[in-house]
């Protein structure tokens, strides 16, 4: 379940990260092949292809990453396991 839940947390996070930068990546294309902006050309071009490739490349890895993560959990400690007491002297 853990699993499960990181991977689709990944998810969500990888989708917002990757729209992030399929913006930058869109606006970058649209100055360096100086896009035409007539009738909003240019920013249909980032907000129909950049941004939707941008999340579906991101969301796909921030869920891999995540699951990737859960599932070595013996690795990488997620839950800790409570510390033990410390033994106290019998007086």
């Amino acid at each position: 379940m853990k699993v499960a839940l990181l991977a689709i947390l990944g998810l969500f996070l990888g989708a917002l990260g990757g729209a992030a930068l399929g913006i930058g990546a869109g606006l970058a294309w649209v100055e360096i092949a100086q896009t035409t902006s007539f009738e909003g050309y240019s920013g249909m071009l980032v907000f129909f292809t950049f941004i939707p490739l941008g999340a579906a490349i991101g969301g796909v890895g921030g869920a891999l990453l995540f699951g990737l993560l859960a599932m070595r959990d013996d690795a990488i400690a997620i839950e800790r396991a409570p510390a033990a007491e410390p033994a106290r002297s019998q007086d």
